[in-house]
């Protein structure tokens, strides 16, 4: 059986539909759809909420050959001492060209995707923030929130012909991972959220 077979059987067994289970992972029913006709495979957090959702191991799941890397390698650094988010930014922006030195290197945007919970607060803050001058350089208040929250990491791929590589690099640590599958587009989705190319290094 393929990795999609196994998903929509257990899927099955589990008494969910596919609205049911993208609810629960916070995903769209036609991400669950793509991954049930093997036409994607979910990334590591995903994989891992969905086996115990379904109370099925990963192994079982991926028992058909189908290669996911489950690795994250975090390599220590530190830059709390470091002073100013520019300059924290260009020393992140260095480490990652030195270490991926033969590789095409992209910077990017990263944006975390809304929980259900967080998309009925959005509606909220929508109507409330419409109303506030200056909040016109975020798209909700919600934005704003995540931005805040993501300020001291900087996000990265670097890629060549055989491997890709998403880079994320906070004061403390550079963790590197493999996509699931291979990224071609300038926007694409991790895990929980949306990246999007913004120049090459």
């Amino acid at each position: 059986m393929t990795f999609g077979e196994k998903l929509k059987e257990a899927r099955k067994k589990a008494g969910l539909s596919q609205e049911e289970l993208a609810s629960r992972m916070c995903v769209s029913r036609s991400a669950v759809a793509k991954w049930e006709t093997d036409k994607g495979v979910p990334d590591v957090e995903n994989l891992k909420t969905m086996a115990k959702l379904m109370d099925v191991s990963i192994d079982y799941l991926l028992d058909d050959g189908t290669k996911l890397d489950l690795t994250v390698t975090r390599e220590p650094i530190d830059l709390q001492g470091t002073k100013g988010l520019l300059k924290k930014g260009k020393l992140k922006c260095e480490l990652v060209k030195a270490k991926f030195s033969s590789y095409n290197i992209y910077n990017l945007t990263a944006t975390k995707k809304l929980s259900r919970t967080e998309k009925i607060k959005e509606n909220a803050l929508t109507l409330f923030t419409s109303a506030l001058p200056g909040i016109g350089a975020f798209d909700s208040g919600t934005d704003i929130a995540h931005s805040i929250e993501e300020i001291n990491n900087a996000y990265y791929l670097a890629e060549d012909d055989k491997k890709q590589f998403l880079i994320k690099v906070s004061d403390e640590f550079m963790e590197i991972q493999q996509p699931p599958q291979r990224i071609t587009g300038k926007k694409f989705e991790i895990g929980n959220y949306k990246f999007s190319k913004v120049n090459k290094l």
